[in-house]
């Protein structure tokens, strides 16, 4: 791994967090972070491999408030990093082994640069309670808080890649000899991980209210997906029994599976303020709205979030 790989590494990971608290470029996520690691790194694939299945682990993972939620995209660094550097540690095994657990020790590292802020929030309290404020100071104690924040992504990304490359070097080659039982397991484990956010997300979702939505779209995805692999197979049959026959079928792109559900959830929320209005007219014999018009229990509604 180049000086410089490391050092653009670092720089990213110190931005990406300040994006996600202000800008939200998109960049800041695990499937931007695996885009970004794997150009630095000169394997897009691999980046976005690791990124786009570290998106999926944390569909239905969010914050609330002050909350700390793992930190995916910091482990897409770094899996993704390692996973192009380390001769031997594929990118199912990078993840499980490297992405995940590193998502989850940056809880403790978002938490810090959380307490650390606080004295700049004193700082400031200090200036706004003076006789004659000093609003260039007030700006520059609100500005100097990026930098906890930055440092608590960029330190340890820098640690991890100038001097940990020989501890990963030694667990890849152990993973491939003697532990080979535990590397093919954590390499399914890796591959199985987007399920758990997709159970996660669906435990969020108001999944019983609209289970016709969901049908829906499952069925969709999957006749469109038959559809066009059997369509793929015809074209390649008939281009291994016919030279001049030069068409390329392409599969159905997951843009036009989106622009579907994106018409659906149009339709949905537009017959949102009808259903609600019909809701609050509706009264129980007791004088009360009956408490059976909207039962979703256990389920996190819009109006919540």
């Amino acid at each position: 791994m180049a000086w410089w790989q490391i050092l653009l590494l670092t720089v990213y990971a110190g931005l990406e967090i300040l994006d996600e608290l202000q800008i939200y470029s998109s960049l800041n996520t695990p499937v931007g972070a695996g885009m970004i690691a794997g150009i630095i790194m000169g394997d897009l694939q691999t980046g976005l491999i690791i990124g786009a299945s570290m998106q999926l682990m944390v569909l239905g993972v969010g914050t609330f408030g002050g909350a700390s939620k793992i930190d995916a995209t910091t482990g897409t660094v770094l899996a993704t990093a390692f996973s192009t550097s380390v001769k031997g540690m594929s990118p199912q095994t990078a993840i499980s082994s490297i992405a995940v657990p590193v998502a989850a020790i940056m809880v403790e590292l978002d938490v810090l640069a959380r307490f650390a802020n606080t004295y700049f929030s004193h700082r400031v309290d200090h200036l706004i309670d003076q006789d004659k404020i000093n609003y260039s100071a007030v700006e520059r104690n609100l500005l100097y808080g990026a930098i906890p924040w930055a440092l608590s992504r960029a330190v340890p990304v820098f640690i991890a890649l100038a001097f940990g490359r020989g501890l990963v070097q030694t667990i890849a080659k152990a993973l491939n000899g003697d532990l080979m039982w535990l590397g093919t397991g954590l390499t399914v484990a890796g591959a199985t991980l987007p399920a758990v956010g997709f159970a996660i997300l669906l435990r969020y979702l108001p999944v019983k209210k609209h289970i016709a939505y969901l049908i829906l779209g499952f069925t969709v995805t999957t006749l469109f997906s038959v559809i066009f692999s059997n369509i793929q197979a015809l074209g390649t049959g008939v281009a291994v029994a016919n030279k001049s026959f030069t068409a390329t079928f392409n599969g159905l792109p997951m843009l036009a599976i989106a622009m579907i559900g994106l018409a659906l959830a149009i339709l949905h929320y537009k017959s949102i303020p009808i259903n609600k209005v019909a809701a609050k007219n509706v009264v129980a014999p007791s004088g009360n709205v009956d408490s059976k018009i909207n039962d979703n229990k256990g389920e996190i509604t819009d109006d919540e979030l």
